[in-house]
C-alpha cells in the first residue's frame, strides 16, 4: 500500500490509524449493501477501504488534492468529489433512488457548519454516523436546564434523532487530538417541522444569544409583540425545550413577525 500523505494541521486532519475502532465505526452504520454511502473528508482513505468492502456504492467529497489523487490510486472504483463540503452541490451525491447514508469523521474546526449543512439537506439523507469533539456531541444531546443544552440540541433534536453510539480516545488518531472524540448517529425520521428551518434557527440564536436574559428581553430584536397569552417569555432559553421553539417560531411567522 503507497504511503500517505502528511496531515494539514491547517485543514483539521486527525486521521483513524487503529483498526479495531475503524471496523466499529463501519459496523455502526445503518445501512443495506446496496444502498448509497457518502463519506465526508475521507483524507487518507482509513474508513474508506472497509466501507467499499461493505457497500457497492460509496462516495468520497475531499477537498485536499494530495488525498484525492492518493484515493484514486489506492481505490480505482472509489467515485470521489473533489470539493468543499460547504461549497458544492449535494445534489450530484444524494439525488439517487436509493436511501443515502452520511459517514465522516468531522473537522473539529466546522463539524457544526457540516452538520448544519446535513440538517438542510436531511428530506434526502437517512442517517448520517459522524465522529467529532466529544463536548459538541454531549451539547447536541442535551437536555433543557442544563448549561450544554444550547443551539446545537434544538435544533439536531427537532430535525433528527441524535445518540451518541460510543468515545473514542485520542490514541487512535494520527496525529493525536488533544480532546476526546464521540461517534454520533443521526436518524432523519422527524416529519417536516411546522416552521420554516431559517426562521428557527434565527429565534434560537437569538434565545441563545443572550441565554442569561429572559426570553423576553432576549427576542426583543424581532421589535414585534411577543404572544405572551400563548408562551412564558419570563423563562430563560434553555428552559423551553425543542418542540416550543418549533412551535414559537410556528406561531411567529403565522403573526407576520418573522418574514
Amino acid at each position: 500500500m503507497a504511503q500517505s500523505p502528511r496531515t494539514k494541521k491547517s485543514l483539521g486532519q486527525h486521521f483513524l490509524k487503529d483498526g479495531n475502532m475503524i471496523q466499529k465505526i463501519v459496523n455502526a452504520i445503518s445501512a443495506e449493501p446496496g444502498d448509497r454511502v457518502v463519506e465526508i473528508g475521507p483524507g487518507a482513505g482509513a474508513l474508506t477501504g472497509p466501507l467499499l468492502q461493505q457497500f457497492d456504492d460509496v462516495v468520497a467529497v475531499e477537498i485536499d488534492q494530495r488525498m484525492v489523487q492518493h484515493l484514486r490510486k489506492q481505490y480505482p472504483e472509489l467515485a470521489i468529489v473533489e470539493e468543499d463540503i460547504l461549497k458544492c452541490d449535494w445534489q450530484q451525491f444524494l439525488k439517487t433512488e436509493k436511501p443515502v447514508h452520511v459517514v465522516g469523521n468531522l473537522p473539529y474546526y466546522i463539524t457544526s457548519q457540516i452538520l448544519f449543512a446535513i440538517f438542510e439537506h436531511r428530506k434526502f439523507i437517512k442517517t448520517a454516523l459522524l465522529m467529532m469533539q466529544k463536548e459538541v456531541a454531549e451539547r447536541i444531546v442535551a437536555s433543557p436546564h442544563s448549561k450544554e443544552y444550547g443551539i446545537l440540541s434544538v435544533q439536531s433534536q427537532l430535525m433528527s434523532t441524535p445518540e451518541i453510539l460510543f468515545d473514542v480516545p485520542p490514541s487512535v488518531f494520527s496525529p493525536p487530538p488533544n480532546v476526546d472524540s464521540s461517534v454520533v448517529k443521526f436518524t432523519f425520521n422527524k416529519g417536516e417541522l411546522a416552521c420554516n428551518d431559517a426562521n428557527l434557527k434565527t429565534v434560537v440564536r437569538m434565545a441563545f444569544n443572550q441565554r442569561r436574559k429572559k426570553l423576553s428581553n432576549a427576542l426583543k430584536r424581532l421589535d414585534a409583540e411577543l404572544p405572551a397569552e400563548e408562551f412564558d417569555f419570563s423563562l430563560r432559553a434553555e428552559a423551553l425545550e425543542p418542540g416550543m421553539y418549533e412551535k414559537l417560531t410556528a406561531r411567529l411567522e403565522q403573526l407576520g413577525t418573522l418574514s
